[in-house]
């Protein structure tokens, strides 16, 4: 199908989502015009972006190519992205205290600006692991299990998380491993940071 032109503005957008439809359903403009009873003559001005056109206009050739009205505008004026993505085994790996035996800590978003939201890390335990750091750090964090069983300290209390258990608590709360029940271990950890007072 054909990318929308978003550099021309509406018209131009909007002819090329048409085009783009009306090629993808391997319909003529002829076709179209016979369909919506709109003139082969305007049709080609509507997708060339050489004419606006009614609402009422656009509302048969959506009927027409099977759409509906808003899926003609469905990509327009919608902000760019700028996602960050990490391909699988690409985290950059983080030295953390407890990383010297046994614990991994693969950080899979880097924050690009001032203030840091958040820390999604993905934390592999073996059974070489035998220090059980503790930490403290401000705003919250939630830990999500996907292989393995341990037993996970916050604070006065522990508990057992399994494979698609998750635990949420206050991170200025001292937490950590208390005891590895099945290795290997795998769960993601994000840290949620407070956002500071403007």
């Amino acid at each position: 199908m054909i990318e929308p032109d978003l550099s021309g503005g509406l018209e131009r957008y909007i002819g090329t989502t048409v085009r783009g439809l009306r090629l993808k359903q391997e319909l003529t403009i002829a076709d179209v015009s016979e369909l919506t009873g709109i003139s082969r003559g305007m049709l080609s001005k509507i997708e060339n972006a050489q004419t606006a056109t009614s609402l009422d206009t656009l509302s048969r050739l959506a009927r027409a190519l099977g759409v509906s009205l808003t899926t003609l505008f469905r990509n327009y004026d919608v902000p760019d992205g700028g996602a960050q993505m990490v391909k699988r085994g690409e985290g950059m790996e983080v030295v953390r205290r407890g990383t010297k035996r046994g614990h991994t800590y693969h950080l899979l978003a880097y924050d690009q600006g001032p203030t840091k939201l958040f820390e999604p890390f993905l934390i592999t335990m073996t059974d070489e692991s035998e220090v059980f750091p503790t930490f403290e750090h401000p705003g919250t964090e939630f830990i999500y299990m996907l292989e393995g069983k341990i037993e996970y300290r916050h604070g006065q209390n522990t508990y057992i998380l399994g494979p698609g258990d998750s635990l949420t608590f206050r991170g200025d709360v001292p937490h950590g491993p208390e005891k590895l029940i099945k290795c290997p271990i795998h769960f993601l950890s994000i840290i949620i940071y407070p956002t500071p007072d403007k």
